[in-house]
C-alpha cells in the first residue's frame, strides 16, 4: 500500500519519523534498484530504480497467535510505509521448523488484513517467507567460510557455553576456530548433507571472543536440525539461526528501515557486521538496511508472553486463543475492538526508545472514540427487576385505547443514533410491566440518588414520567417488583413532556416485546496492573471477576443484530454481538467497554 510522496503528514513526530525524513532528504537509498522481487545485489542491479521510497517489513514467526503488541508493530510498519510513499513487506521468519505451523500463518495473515493493511503495491505482492531464501543463506555462509569469517565448531553445547565467558570474563577461542578454510567448508557441507548428527556441530561467525558484547563472541549462525519444515519440507537438515537469517532477509528485500523492539538492540552490532561483510563481497545491495529499535508495548493488566498465553489456553483459564479477555488480536476482535480503534490506540501511545506501561484505559478510550459516532443505540437491562405501572390499565381505558391480547401497549421510539437523523428511528412498546435495573430502586436513597424510591418521580427514557410507590419483596427480603404510578400527559416528544421536571432518567424495556439475551460482562483478565513482574505465580494474579454471564432483556430492535455488529447500550457502554456464538433467536452480546473507565475506582 502506498501513499502520495507529497502527502502532508499530520501525525505527531517521533524519532523513527525523523530518521526516515532525514534519509529521504539525504537520498540515502534513492539510487538503489529493485528487481521486482527479493534478490541478490547482481540481480537487483539489473532492475529498475526502486519505486518505493522506503521499505519496511512485518516479520512474525508463525509459532503462535499475534497479540496487541504485534498490533502496534503492524500499525507502525505498515503505517510508516503508507505515510512516506513506501511499501511494507509481509514476511514470515520461518527458520524454526519445530515450532511453526500453517495454522499460525493463516491466523497472522487474517489479523493483518483485519487491521486494515495489505502487502500489494506497484502491481506486486510483497508476501515472503524467510525459507524462500534458504539457498542464498547457504551461499552466504559458504562465502563467509571462504573469506575466513566463519568456521564449523564441534564443541559440545556445554563446552561452548563455558568458553563463551560472561559479562566480566572474556570468552576463550574454540579449538576448532583455527581449522583451515577447506576443512570448515567440507564439514559445513557434511552438515548440509546429513552426515553429522543433530547437535554435533554448528557454524559460527568468526568475530571476537573477547568482545564486551557477548552477542559478538562468535555467534552460531547455522545448526543441524532434522525436522520437516512447513514450507520447504525435508529439503534441509540445517537451518539458519534467527540472528543470521533476519538481516539477510532484510537485505534481499531491499528493506531500508528494519524496525524492531528494544530487546534486539544488543543484536544490532552483529546485524551490521554481517551485512557489512556481505556488502564487501558484493552479495547484497548497497547501502544495506539499518536496524532501529523502539520500546515494546507494555499494557497494564495484560501479559504478552506466548508461552504463558498458551498456558492460559491449555489449562482452560480461558476458552481459547480468541477468548475476549485474551490480548490476542483474535481475542480483541471477538471482544469487539475495531481495527480503527486499535490503529487510533497505536497512534496515541506513540513510539519511544524507553520502556513504560500504558494504561489499559487508553485502549478502551480509543474504542469509545471510534464507536461513539458509529454505533447504533439500544436500551438493555442487565440486572432486571420488574416495574409495574399500577394505574396503567385504568389510564388506557379512560383514554379509550383498545387492548391487544389483553394488554394495553403504547408505541415509543428513539433515534438509532442521536447525532445522525438519517439513520432513522427504532420502535418499541411501553406497557404495564417493564424491566428496569435492580439498582434503580432503593427503599432509602443514599445521598445524591435520583432514581426510584417511594415518592420520587423519574422519567423512563423515551417514555413517560412515573412516581414510585414502593416495592414488593419475597420472603428473603429481595425486591421482586417495583410499583409506580404513571403521571399522565408526560410522554416524551409530546407537548406536556416538559411540564414536570425530574432529576432522574432511567432506561427500561417492556416485558411485552423485550428480547431475552445472554450478555457476557468482560473485564480485565488480571487483577493487578503489572502482572507477571514479581516472583508471584502469574496465575495467582488472575481476576476472578473477569467474566460474568447474565440473562438480560434488550429492546426488540436488536432481534436483527448480526454477529460482530457493535452497539452502545445506553448507560451501560459498548457491546458487540458475539461473532462466534450469536445467532438468530439466541442473541449473545459481549461488553467491550463501559461508558467510561471505572476500573479500580
Amino acid at each position: 500500500m502506498t501513499a502520495a510522496p507529497d502527502k502532508e503528514l499530520s501525525k505527531p513526530s517521533n524519532f523513527l519519523r525523523q530518521i526516515i525524513e532525514r534519509d529521504l532528504e539525504q537520498g540515502t537509498y534513492a539510487q538503489r534498484h529493485w528487481a521486482g522481487q527479493p534478490a541478490d545485489a547482481a540481480t537487483h542491479e539489473q532492475g529498475v530504480p526502486d519505486p518505493a521510497k522506503i521499505r519496511t517489513r512485518f516479520p512474525p514467526e508463525p509459532n503462535g497467535y499475534l497479540h496487541v503488541g504485534h498490533a502496534k508493530s503492524i500499525c507502525l510498519n505498515f503505517g510508516l510505509a503508507q505515510d512516506y510513499g513506501g511499501v511494507c513487506h509481509m514476511r514470515f521468519d520461518d527458520t524454526n521448523p519445530e515450532k511453526e505451523d500453517q495454522e499460525y500463518v493463516d491466523s497472522i495473515l487474517d489479523a493483518v488484513k483485519w487491521l486494515g493493511f495489505g502487502w500489494d503495491a506497484n502491481g506486486t505482492s510483497h508476501y515472503y517467507h524467510a525459507s524462500d531464501y534458504f539457498d542464498f543463506m547457504y551461499r552466504a555462509a559458504e562465502y563467509l567460510i571462504e573469506a575466513g569469517l566463519a568456521y564449523v565448531d564441534e564443541q559440545t553445547a556445554e563446552e561452548m557455553r563455558h568458553n563463551r565467558g560472561d559479562f566480566g570474563k572474556p570468552g576463550t577461542d574454540s579449538p576448532y576456530r583455527s581449522r583451515s578454510i577447506d576443512e570448515s567448508l567440507q564439514r559445513f557441507r557434511d552438515m548440509r548433507d546429513g552426515k553429522l548428527a543433530d547437535g554435533a556441530a554448528v557454524l559460527r561467525a568468526k568475530i571476537d571472543m573477547a568482545s564486551p558484547n557477548i552477542n559478538m563472541r562468535d555467534p552460531a549462525i547455522y545448526r543441524i536440525r532434522r525436522a520437516t519444515h512447513h514450507n520447504t519440507g525435508d529439503k534441509w537438515c540445517i537451518y539458519p539461526m534467527y540472528t543470521y537469517a533476519h538481516p539477510i532477509e532484510d537485505a534481499l528485500e531491499n528493506i531500508t528501515h528494519s524496525l524492531c523492539t528494544l530487546e534486539f538492540e544488543d543484536q544490532r552490532p552483529f546485524y551490521d557486521w554481517l551485512l557489512d561483510r556481505l556488502s564487501e563481497g558484493g552479495l547484497i545491495n548497497k547501502p544495506h538496511p539499518r536496524q532501529y529499535e523502539f520500546a515494546r508495548l507494555n499494557l497494564t493488566y495484560v501479559i504478552t508472553s506466548k508461552r504463558k498465553l498458551k498456558q492460559l489456553v491449555d489449562d482452560e483459564h480461558v476458552s481459547g486463543w480468541d477468548d475476549p479477555r485474551m490480548p490476542t488480536i483474535v481475542g480483541l476482535r471477538r471482544r469487539g475492538y475495531t481495527p480503527e480503534s486499535i490503529q487510533l490506540f497505536a497512534e496515541r501511545i506513540g513510539v519511544t526508545k524507553s520502556d513504560s506501561w500504558i494504561d489499559y484505559g487508553t485502549l478502551d478510550q480509543a474504542l469509545r472514540d471510534d464507536l461513539d459516532p458509529k454505533a447504533a443505540r439500544a436500551m438493555a437491562v442487565l440486572d432486571p427487576v420488574k416495574l409495574i405501572i399500577t394505574n396503567w390499565d385504568q389510564l388506557m381505558e379512560d383514554a379509550g385505547h383498545a387492548a391487544f391480547d389483553g394488554l394495553y401497549l403504547d408505541d415509543c421510539s428513539a433515534p438509532v443514533h442521536p447525532h445522525d437523523e438519517s439513520r432513522g428511528v427504532r420502535n418499541f412498546k411501553f406497557g404495564k410491566e417493564l424491566w428496569i435495573e435492580r439498582s434503580d430502586y432503593e427503599d432509602v436513597p443514599p445521598k445524591g440518588y435520583n432514581r426510584l424510591f417511594p415518592g420520587n418521580k423519574v422519567r423512563l427514557k423515551y417514555g413517560h414520567v412515573i412516581e414510585c410507590q414502593g416495592a414488593v419483596r419475597d420472603e428473603t427480603g429481595q425486591v421482586v417488583s417495583v410499583l409506580a404510578d404513571l403521571v399522565p400527559d408526560t410522554k416524551s416528544g409530546t407537548p406536556g413532556a416538559s411540564a414536570i421536571k425530574v432529576k432522574g432518567v432511567i432506561t427500561w424495556v417492556a416485558v411485552a416485546d423485550a428480547l431475552k439475551a445472554e450478555v457476557r460482562l468482560y473485564d480485565r483478565l488480571f487483577a493487578v496492573p503489572q502482572p507477571d513482574t514479581t516472583e508471584k505465580d502469574f496465575l495467582e494474579e488472575l481476576n476472578p471477576d473477569s467474566l460474568k454471564v447474565v440473562t438480560a432483556y434488550v429492546e426488540p430492535s436488536l432481534a436483527s443484530a448480526k454477529g460482530d455488529e457493535k452497539f452502545q447500550f445506553e448507560r451501560h457502554g459498548y457491546f458487540v454481538a458475539d461473532r462466534k456464538d450469536h445467532a438468530e433467536g439466541k442473541p449473545v452480546f459481549n461488553r467491550v467497554a463501559g461508558m467510561k473507565d471505572s476500573w479500580g475506582k
